[in-house]
């Protein structure tokens, strides 16, 4: 759902690609404020507007649509979308355990340590006795099996464009 709002919002794709995950960043490090008692999605969704907003001010360019519409819009239907099983703070909660216990231990181990203690991939590195880029690619692959366990747990869905 977040990315079918960023691809609505932005037509780049790389700049979409960029922005989901930012956005996910964000999600992550903020989810101590995050208010059990609200839906999940909406909340996720506004970390991504303001991912949005930040991105045309870097740009310095204007939308290409009216946001206030479209976003209008899409979290009407996107919030129809969210009733289906899977949108619940536990459900979200549990599947994300669940993934997480399915990753071999060194992926764990180091997404633990970028995601929960807030370390850099630099300083990862040097307690791990490895190069930076090599962490860089452990977490992108870690995260590449996280985003295929909530696939196949139907939790969203990738959607590849030709653009």
């Amino acid at each position: 759902m977040v990315l079918a709002m960023l691809r609505s919002m932005v037509f780049d794709k790389t700049a979409v690609d960029d922005l989901f995950q930012e956005t996910m960043i964000t999600a992550w490090r903020t989810l101590d404020r995050y208010e059990e008692d609200r839906p999940f999605g909406p909340w996720l969704r506004g970390i991504a507007r303001f991912q949005v907003l930040a991105y045309y001010r870097k740009v310095k360019r204007l939308p290409t649509v009216d946001h206030a519409k479209v976003v209008e819009h899409i979290e009407g239907r996107l919030d129809e979308i969210a009733s289906r099983p899977g949108d619940t703070w536990e459900e979200k909660i549990e599947a994300l355990d669940d993934c997480l216990q399915r990753l071999p231990d060194d992926a764990r181990n180091i997404v633990a340590l970028h995601y929960e203690q807030n370390l850099t991939t630099e300083v990862i590195a040097i307690r791990l006795r490895t190069s930076r880029e090599a962490i860089k690619k452990r977490l992108q692959r870690a995260r590449a099996r996280l985003t295929d366990c909530f696939e196949r747990k139907g939790l969203f869905l990738r959607v590849e464009t030709d653009a």
